[in-house]
């Protein structure tokens, strides 16, 4: 019995799908910060309320108490008055670090596009934590981003979120427990990038077509694992020689044979990996959630989506986000329907969940402007989309699209003190970022040339200039 006992725990190391592993972990470690009170000031909390004339304190990197509570005599006081304070920016849409500047051939690692599937890619493998885009992002007052494959390809591959820290790897960036996104695309893309080179799809039902093939290996693939654990769990529910009987038929039968592409498909059907996708029009968008029934998954959310404003209602019912652009348009045909009013519709049913991503190494350093210009449009159209309701749409939103909303994108006492001070209203095309935090350490300061982070390449280029 105890021989049987052995061979089961064998069993069931080999029985555990590599999809669950922690490869590749996160080495991020905060960087240790004192304690500091802001005081006087308006905070948007990022769930919808906004606090006037209010006292935030934050403490071993986390967000201790808003309003009224107890500092430690070793506090930094900071009266803020005048000043607006949210949770740190969080773009949900970035290719930084795998399209970074300075933008040449050799640093053109974002699309594998060497066949419509590719999901056993990850961006994070292509990542260079020396893209100076990162600290641009960084002034702008984003501490969180979503890194994502290309969209040349049905599936583009894994996504990874990180804090926008300085660190030699990506996985010193890497975002602490966060899932891994599963990029994928429909329309034009891949079926321009495949059809021009006379392969498969080069057609909107091929793409459909090809989507329902790659699913249904995966279920297979996900099927052949659960059955050969469940066969395991089996075995060590018996006891004597049954079990060794049962063990000594285990060892002779192989587990399912490891396959990277479709490890990703299957941590996506089990709901591991969130599933992000490109998409621009409605109908399609409408296809992709018939599809995610048929085969079990569920959609997290559509980015892009110039025509989410067709269907809010229907997102809101299922429950997925809206990754939307303020004003990108009419740049090809599938763009061309769209409304500056997109933002602000998807936002309005109730469960809707609009967020503002940049998509862009530019627009993601004015993210706060984005979601202003998409304010606006709403408020023209009477919707009367106060900042305490806009700011969600690039803080609490974004948070919850990336499955790290248990750990930031408000500020609630207990959640990482990732956050950003404006001197006016964030929604102001005059707001500028004064300080940003991460994990409640000042790593941005306008004005103060210590704290503005500069990359190792940055830093190369400059030995030798006369300063």
């Amino acid at each position: 019995m105890h021989t049987a006992f052995r061979l089961f725990a064998t069993l069931t190391l080999f029985a555990i799908p590599a999809a669950l592993a922690d490869v590749f972990p996160s080495t991020y470690t905060p960087v240790p910060a004192p304690p500091v009170l802001f005081q006087n000031t308006t905070v948007l909390t990022g769930d919808g309320s906004r606090l006037d004339n209010t006292s935030l304190y934050i403490r071993d990197g986390r967000i201790e108490w808003i309003g009224e509570g107890t500092a430690a005599p070793d506090t930094t006081v900071v009266n803020a008055e005048g000043k607006w304070i949210t949770p740190g920016l969080i773009d949900v849409h970035s290719h930084l670090g795998v399209y970074p500047s300075p933008g040449v051939a050799a640093h053109s690692d974002g699309n594998e596009a060497t066949a419509p599937v590719t999901a056993e890619v990850w961006a994070e493998h292509s990542i260079w934590p020396q893209d100076p885009g990162f600290t641009r992002a960084l002034a702008g007052g984003v501490t969180a981003m979503q890194i994502l494959p290309g969209s040349a390809n049905l599936f583009g591959g894994r996504g990874v979120t990180l804090k926008n820290v300085p660190s030699v790897s990506y996985q010193g960036m890497k975002f602490p427990g966060a899932p891994h996104g599963l990029k994928m695309a429909c329309g034009e893309n891949p079926k321009r990038v495949y059809g021009n080179r006379n392969q498969a799809p080069s057609t909107r039902m091929g793409n459909v077509a090809a989507y329902r093939s790659a699913w249904i290996k995966a279920q297979r693939y996900l099927d052949d694992w659960d059955r050969y654990e469940q066969a395991t769990v089996e075995a060590a529910s018996k006891s004597g020689e049954d079990a060794a009987s049962m063990a000594s038929a285990l060892l002779t039968t192989a587990p399912p044979k490891r396959d990277l592409e479709l490890e990703t498909l299957a941590g996506a059907l089990r709901g591991d990996i969130l599933v992000h996708m490109h998409c621009y029009r409605a109908d399609e968008m409408l296809t992709i959630l018939d599809m995610a029934k048929e085969f079990g998954y569920r959609v997290g959310t559509f980015h892009h989506g110039v025509e989410a404003y067709k269907i809010a209602e229907e997102l809101a019912e299922a429950g997925v986000c809206g990754a939307l652009w303020a004003d990108w348009w009419g740049f090809k045909i599938e763009a061309y329907d769209s409304i500056q009013e997109n933002i602000a519709l998807v936002d309005r049913p109730e469960g809707g969940c609009a967020i503002v991503h940049s998509d862009s190494s530019e627009g993601i350093q004015r993210l706060n402007q984005e979601a202003t210009k998409a304010m606006l449009r709403g408020n023209r159209a009477g919707l009367n989309i106060p900042p305490e309701r806009a700011i969600r749409w690039i803080t609490s939103n974004a948070a919850k699209s990336l499955g790290i909303d248990d750990q930031t994108g408000t500020l609630k006492p207990g959640l990482m003190a990732d956050i950003v001070v404006w001197n006016q209203n964030p929604f102001s095309v005059y707001a500028k970022a004064l300080q940003v935090y991460v994990d409640g350490n000042l790593t941005y300061e306008q004005g103060n040339p210590d704290l503005h982070p500069q990359s190792d390449f940055e830093l190369g280029q400059l030995m030798g200039v006369a300063q």
